[in-house]
């Protein structure tokens, strides 16, 4: 169904004016969503990795899992604890996003003589598995930012290319139709007050003659 609008010269000027700015405004959002898009992909990339190296660092682990239940004296689950995580932040398309910076552990207190020897191995594969672990979430918060943006631009280019920009041409044919009608009607009856006016004229010319 059309949009009301007042057929008007006054909102023919608006409605010309309004698809204006939204042709000049359209190229602008199409270029940031694929800015957006690419951004996308690379992150998409970049999460894929991270997946495949978490699930690595997983894997080396799960080797420890029955060692670990017997409680080998450390508390190995206990110092995999990072002490500090560094997240920074990055302009993403326009967009800012968490960046993971890096992440620190304290130095592990424990004697080498006291401990099995797998013990050493063990933590290092765990705070692997927790800085891949950290890494992977950031990534998956930087996604979700930029997906979140991305999902607003796109609703704003539609809108514009499938609603907005539509509606107004719509609008400016309609109003085009409905002046150049009235014009043809303007047109039609000053022709046929002239044709009166012609007639009139002529008659009574005609009575003068006849009169003299």
């Amino acid at each position: 169904m059309a949009k009301k609008v007042s057929l008007t010269r006054v909102e023919l000027k608006r409605q010309r004016e309004e698809l204006t700015r939204y042709e000049r405004f359209l190229p602008a959002l199409q270029r940031r969503q694929q800015q957006l898009q690419l951004a996308m992909q690379e992150l998409e990339r970049s999460l894929a990795r991270a997946r495949r190296d978490f699930d690595q660092a997983q894997r080396r682990f799960e080797r420890y899992d029955a060692v670990l239940r017997d409680r080998a004296g450390v508390n190995v689950q206990g110092l995999s604890e990072p002490d500090d995580v560094e997240i920074g932040s990055a302009n993403v398309a326009g967009v800012q996003v968490p960046v993971f910076k890096g992440i620190s552990f304290s130095e592990p207190d424990y004697s080498l003589f006291a401990t099995a020897p797998w013990v050493d191995q063990a933590l290092q594969d765990l705070r692997e598995l927790t800085r891949h672990r950290t890494e992977l979430r950031v990534l998956e918060q930087q996604e979700a930012v930029v997906r979140r943006e991305l999902l607003r631009v796109v609703q704003r280019v539609n809108l514009f290319e499938k609603v907005k920009i539509p509606e107004a041409r719509d609008a400016i044919r309609r109003i085009r139709i409905t002046l150049g009608d009235a014009m043809a009607a303007a047109v039609g009856r000053a022709k046929i007050a002239k044709a009166k006016l012609a007639a009139t004229t002529n008659r009574e010319k005609g009575e003068e003659g006849a009169v003299s």
